[in-house]
């Protein structure tokens, strides 16, 4: 790795756009200085903020390293590290972090990291890469690259391990996730790049539904009766049946669900990753949108709601355990009526709620190349 003549080793982290962009340019203000104090040699780092779309139509490790390697050609860049929100894979595992000590540079996959506490694990993640990567015997024969490990990377961000680089792989040090730890902790990375909480705006016409439906219903006398009869259970079942109902209508109907020609056991795991991640996007953006509707629908039955009228019709007084059960039934009943709004959704509206920019291209790919026709 050389160094600037100012003395000055410079950072580039090369970002892809929306997520990773954004937890770059988060970091880029602290980083200087927390890498001159772990470095503690009186070293002095720059770091630089550059957002391309460096993965777009891939998910090849070499291909990856390769765009890496060509975008440095000519720049002032001592250290690359690439950051990107999709999930990589490699020799059947889950890729972490690709380290090349030579080349000085490493590609770093955020889901690994998890979907709490992000932005510090990314900070972490990357301080340890950069503090491998600068090391004054990274590219020494005193000790090879590959036998410099990062410990303090590892325990802290387990299930975190080593992994296997090929021969002709450009890298030399590389961590990895396997087992249901890194499965669960890749999934939650993935969800955590799609922010389903954007699925509750982007459903514009579902949620328009819903709101109709639940002010009628909250109206209607024989609501009231069914909500004043129904057991707890059958509330439950009656609230799982509905989100379910509603995840499944959106997925099937924007043809959410992935699907692979490819049969080797390596993409069946990554379509069934994908496809988990998917579930639970969509799965948390409809559970938000709920109580949401519960909240609305108890708002508007403390307004219309007469104690006289519902006492009349249902025999019951009208207290507040009145006004939670049928707010919460009515919620039931909007969200069924939002499925059914949600068909007048166009597929890419609700793609662009439901995944991050780079899924979305992923996917986009993906269908090109497989033939599939435009959505509606």
């Amino acid at each position: 790795m050389r160094e600037s003549s100012q003395g000055v080793t410079v950072v580039a982290l090369l970002a892809d756009p929306d997520a990773p962009t954004e937890i770059a340019q988060h970091m880029a203000r602290v980083l200087p200085a927390r890498l001159a104090k772990k470095s503690g040699q009186g070293r002095r780092f720059e770091v630089e903020v550059v957002s391309e779309p460096f993965t777009a139509g891939t998910e090849d490790l070499s291909t990856l390293t390769r765009r890496i390697l060509d975008r440095r050609r000519g720049e002032n860049w001592d250290i690359v590290v690439a950051l990107t929100d999709l999930p990589l894979h490699t020799h059947g595992r889950k890729l972490v972090v690709d380290l090349s000590h030579e080349h000085g540079l490493a590609l770093l996959s955020l889901p690994p990291l998890g979907g709490l506490r992000l932005q510090t694990r990314a900070m972490r993640a990357v301080v340890e890469t950069v503090l491998s990567l600068a090391s004054p015997r990274a590219t020494g024969a005193e000790k090879p690259p590959e036998r410099q490990p990062l410990g303090r990377f590892v325990s802290r961000l387990a299930p975190i391990h080593r992994g296997p680089i090929g021969e002709e792989e450009t890298a030399d040090l590389r961590y990895v996730v396997s087992g249901p730890r890194g499965y669960l902790r890749v999934l939650g990375g993935m969800v955590r790049a799609n922010q389903p909480w954007r699925l509750v705006p982007g459903l514009t016409k579902a949620l328009a539904a819903a709101l109709a439906t639940g002010a009628i219903a909250t109206m209607n006398s024989t609501i009231w009766s069914l909500s004043e009869a129904l057991s707890t259970p059958r509330l439950l079942i009656a609230m799982v049946g509905s989100v379910t109902l509603m995840i499944g209508w959106l997925i099937v109907n924007a043809h959410l669900w992935h699907r692979s020609t490819d049969t080797s056991p390596e993409e069946r795991k990554r379509t069934s990753l994908y496809n988990a991640s998917t579930v639970m996007t969509v799965g948390i953006g409809v559970i938000v949108c709920y109580g949401g509707l519960i909240v609305i629908n108890l708002v508007w039955a403390l307004f219309i709601l007469n104690d006289r009228v519902f006492a009349s019709m249902t025999r019951t007084p009208l207290h507040a355990a009145e006004y939670w059960t049928l707010s919460w039934f009515v919620a039931s009943v909007a969200t069924v009526g939002g499925a059914l709004g949600s068909g007048f959704e166009s597929d890419e509206a609700i793609r662009a709620a439901a995944f991050s920019k780079r899924e979305q291209e992923r996917r986009d790919t993906l269908r090109d190349d497989h033939g599939d026709q435009p959505s509606k």
